[in-house]
Formats: structure tokens, sequence, C-alpha cells
């Protein structure tokens, strides 16, 4: 029995009040997985870092630990191989039981969405909370989106199986978790909603149907998180103001910093995944390899390890040296790869974060230096710059916009966060993070069927139908010898019958009397009256190319006639089911053409 009638047994509820539920249930089922993860990120970095190298990052303002700290002495001969042990321990775990949760979460749920049907086996997030939390618990550099998307798409997906909803119904559900998961551990409700309808999509292009029931299940599961953990945003930011409008042009200068930093990360993370894929050493090595070369980087510079949200809370704080900034932009961009890319488990939007955060401060400081009275405080360009690389990297310009707004609690640097998302997005289009993304729904397998009905309920018969185009009508008096003689030099196959007055009366195709043409007995006795078929199906000029093609398909015809929408016995013509694939092809081919040439 399916579970769905377990709960509205006798009436079933309205559409709207049973969506509500699905997506409330999905919201209580993210935000316990968020929670039980970012526990279990916390416990790593205790058991890892702090007990056993006696490193302690520094936290963001809104994100304080959860346990207290040791006291054990900073060990930097223990904190090099401390990220090469979490590796290992996250290499085992997926190897053993789910190689389909190594990797950045987020690329592996767009896929899912579209590939997939937003099917994802309920052991995907169980294995990526544990993997994530050696990995990232360790002081591995990456985010928990990308794995609290997966846990989340996870547990949505399978939810949405329990219930035995359609493919359709459970990608959108499965959207509603990754929404659910980035709305609850960044403490963002409305940067969860708007992240799963505009990351599927590398375009400009959001997921209509998704943003609401993301929106429940990320309200849901925001609430439930900070009930456990506190509330407020992740960074704690003064309420800085756009007032000088000279200040666009630094904000400019930055869009062309953050795209080069894109490039750097683009092609340093995915270079570095792509050799260890064709590296031929055991899945479950690979991560310890990556950890030995972050540990190393940590040494020099601890900043990378980890989250690295303290570094940016403390740019956020006072000022720092523009060469420290950009130092640590570039050793995220490396230890990410070297997380992330050699296996381990994690994301890349958080780091994502750091850099873009990283690169503002810079620009911010070098601005601030020279020309202090436009730029009276680097701190803008922080929050600014974090805007700007999530918009480039990810593909999110509407989102990236809100999203630093909510973690930072500023909403005051909205015009120049709108110039520098736009300009960084238009400038890194050919660089992306996420490659499962499509370009736009039509370039998505999950809709290609609701495009292709879409496209053709907007085309009508006589769009197609050709009336001047020559056909024979045959009349029913007409004997099958006469037929034989008149047949010899056509090449139609499909022949529609009518009465002495023209009006149509039945129809027969070569097909049907294949196997009495040489009959020298029916010829002078059999009329085509006799022969032809009186069930009719027929079609009218202003009949939906939909529905002919489900004509088409019924008796599986190549052929069918046009009838006068006033009269159903006034044959017009034949429209054949080639004309109407060729017409919708070029009607497709057209509708791109007109996306590309509008694109930027």
């Amino acid at each position: 029995m399916r579970l769905r009638s377990l709960i509205f047994p006798r009436r079933p509820a309205r559409k709207a009040g049973q969506w509500l539920f699905y997506c409330a249930l999905v919201g209580v089922i993210a935000g316990i997985g968020a929670v039980i993860f970012h526990y279990a990120l916390q416990l790593g970095h205790h058991f890892f870092l702090d007990m056993l190298a006696g490193f302690r990052p520094e936290h963001p303002a809104g994100d304080p630990p959860l346990f207290p700290s040791t006291s054990t002495p900073f060990r930097p001969e223990v904190l090099w191989f401390i990220p090469a042990l979490g590796g290992l321990l996250a290499g085992l775990v997926v190897w053993r039981y789910c190689p389909d949760a190594a990797g950045h979460g987020t690329d592996s749920a767009i896929e899912a969405y579209h590939h997939k049907e937003g099917r994802i086996p309920i052991k995907v997030p169980i294995v990526k909370t544990i993997a994530s939390a050696f990995t990232l618990g360790s002081g591995g550099s990456g985010g928990s989106e990308g794995p609290i998307c997966q846990i989340g798409a996870g547990l949505g997906s399978a939810m949405a199986r329990a219930f035995n909803l359609s493919p359709r119904e459970t990608r959108i559900l499965m959207a509603a978790g990754m929404g659910a998961g980035i709305g609850s551990i960044f403490r963002a409700p409305l940067t969860g909603a708007l992240f799963a309808a505009e990351i599927l999509y590398s375009e400009t292009e959001f997921e209509a149907e998704v943003i609401i029931p993301a929106a429940i299940a990320s309200t849901v599961a925001y609430t439930l998180f900070c009930s456990l953990y506190g509330w407020g945003s992740i960074f704690e930011a003064a309420d800085y103001r756009f007032d000088n409008v000279l200040a666009l042009g630094p904000y400019t200068v930055l869009s062309g910093a953050v795209m080069v930093a894109v490039y750097l990360f683009v092609k340093v993370f995915w270079g570095i995944h792509d050799f260890y894929s064709r590296l031929s050493i055991p899945m479950w090595l690979k991560p310890v390899t990556g950890g030995i070369l972050t540990g190393l980087m940590g040494l020099f510079l601890p900043q990378v390890l980890g989250f690295s949200y303290g570094f940016i809370q403390q740019g956020l704080d006072a000022p720092l040296p523009a060469t420290l900034f950009l130092m640590v932009a570039l050793g995220k961009i490396f230890a990410t790869g070297f997380s992330i890319g050699s296996g381990g488990s994690g994301g890349v939007f958080g780091p994502s974060v750091v850099i873009g955060g990283a690169v503002g401060g810079a620009i911010g400081m070098i601005f601030h230096d020279l020309i202090p009275s436009v730029v009276p405080s680097h701190a803008p360009f922080i929050i600014v710059g974090m805007a700007g690389f999530l918009a480039a990297g990810s593909n999110i310009p509407v989102t990236a916009v809100i999203v630093v707004s909510e973690i930072t609690g500023s909403y005051h640097l909205l015009l120049p966060s709108m110039l520098v998302c736009s300009l960084s997005f238009y400038l890194s289009k050919r660089w992306n993070l996420y490659r499962s993304q499509v370009p736009d729904k039509i370039a998505s397998p999950a809709h290609k069927g609701d495009f292709f009905t879409d496209v053709l309920e907007d085309i009508k018969v006589k769009d197609i139908f050709n009336p001047t185009k020559a056909m024979a009508a045959i009349p029913e008096d007409m004997t099958f010898s006469q037929f034989c003689r008149f047949f010899s030099a056509t090449d139609q196959h499909y022949f529609p019958v009518v009465d002495k007055e023209g009006r149509l009366s039945g129809i027969f195709s070569i097909n049907d009397i294949r196997h009495c043409l040489f009959d020298d007995i029916l010829g002078p006795v059999v009329v085509m009256k006799d022969i032809a078929l009186k069930d009719v199906i027929t079609t009218t000029p202003s009949e939906d190319i939909n529905t002919l093609l489900r004509k088409f398909t019924i008796k599986n015809i190549d052929k069918i006639p046009v009838v006068a929408d006033d009269d159903p016995t006034r044959l017009l013509g034949m429209i054949s089911r080639r004309e109407v694939i060729d017409f919708y092809n070029r009607s497709l081919d057209r509708i791109k053409d007109q996306k590309k040439d509008k694109a930027p």
C-alpha cells in the first residue's frame, strides 16, 4: 500500500495542502540532517584539530564552536598529517560503501535532477555525512554546502520515493531538499529557495516550479536548525551603506579581479580533479595525498585549513594587509583543489565565499590606501567580493546578491553587489565550477518532453498544412481494377474516399489492399467504397499539433485527412507525420537561435 494512501486514506487532500505537507516534511528531514551534519563537523574540528594538533581556527561571529577548547599545545608536526588522516578515513568510507559520495556534492545533486529523475540512493546522504565530517572536520579545505546539498537532496529524493511520487515530483522535492539544506546550515532561508532554483542552469534561468517548495522546506529547516544552534547570520558586519557614486569605479575593478580569481579556481580545481581521475592508485588513497598537500600548505598559511570563515570575519572586523588577503585567496584555491579535487568530500560554495571575500578585501585595502575619501573602509568590498565570486563561479547572479546580504546581515550594499555580480557573471561565463549544469530547460533531459509538448501546443495544423498540395481523392464508385491502373501512375500511399458530392466517407492505405492488388477476380466487381475504412481519423486547421501527433500514434498511421472546422466531411487535403516533425525541428532550431541571439 502506498504511504500516501495511509496518510490520506479516505479523502485525498487538496493539491496545495498535499504539497505543503510534502515540502514541510522535506524541511523537517533536511533540517535534522543539517543539525546532525553540523554537529559532526564541529566534533571533527574538536577532535582532529583541537585535541590532536592543538590548532584552533577562528570562527565567524555567528557560528561559535560547540565544544570548549582543550589544553593541547599547538603541534605543527601533527597538524600537517591531520588532513591526510581525515582524507584516508573519508576515502575508505566512500570506497567501501558509496563511491557516488566522493567530490563536491552539489554537482552530483544537479546531475541527479537533470539525468536521473531526481533519484538519489538513500545511502548517499548517510555516507556523505560521514565522509564530509572526516574531510572537513580534519581541516580539509572545503565548504559544508556541497555535502548538505547532496544530503538534503538525497533525503528529499528518498521521501518522494517513499510516497511513490512521479519523476517530476521527485525532482521538485529533491531540489527542495537542496534548498532546505543550504537555507538551514547557512542560516539563510531565502538563499536556499533561490539557490535550489538557479543552481541547476548555467544561463540566467530559474526552475520556477522549485522556488515555492524550496522556500517552504528551507523555512522549516532553517527554523529547526536555528532553534538548536542559535539565530542570526553567520558573519557579523557593520551596516555599511553605499553613498558615493565614485566608488562604482573600484567596484568595477573588483569585477575584473573576481574574473581572474574564478578563472584560476576553475582551472586549478578541475585540473587537479582530472589529474586524480586519471591517476592509477586506489580510490581510497587519493584523498590521502590531497590531505598531505593541504596539511603542508596549512603549516605556512593556516588560514586555508577548514572553512576559513574565521579569516573573513577577521577581515570584516579590522584591516588586514592586502598581501595577506591575496595569499589566502590563492592558497584557498589550491587547498580546495587538493582536498576536494583529490576525492575528498566537501563543497566549493564555501571556498568561493572565502576566495571572493579575500579578493574583495585586497582590492578594498588597495583603494582605501589610494583614495580613502571614496573608499573609507575595505570591509564592504569583502562582502561584495563574496557575492561577485559566487555569481561568477556558480552561475547564480540573483542568489549571490541575496546570500551575502543574508549571511552578513547587511542589506545596504545591494547596488554595488548587483553591479559586481552582473559584471563578474558575464565576464566569467566561459568557466564553471559545476559541470553538471546545463544551459537552460531546452538542454535539460528532465524537460525535453515538457518542452516538446509546450512547443507543439503553440503550433496549429493550419501553420503546417498546405491546401494546394496535390492529392488524389478516390470516388466511392471507382472499381478496384480502375484503382489498380490509377495506382500504377501515382506515388500516393493514403487515399481518402469521397461520395458523389465530394464528402469524405472513408480512407484506405496501400498496405490495406496490397495482398489483393493482383487479384483479377475482385477487379471488376469490388468498388472502393467497399474497401475504405469508415472510421476515419481526421484533423482540422485549428487543432494543435500535439493533439495531431497523438492521433498519428493511435493506429500508427503516417497521413491524416484535414477537414474543415465547421464541416467534418469537407475534405481540404492530407497532412503527414513527417511534415509535423520537420516543422517542429525547424521551430525548435529557431527558438534556440533566438536564445543565442539574445544572449550577451
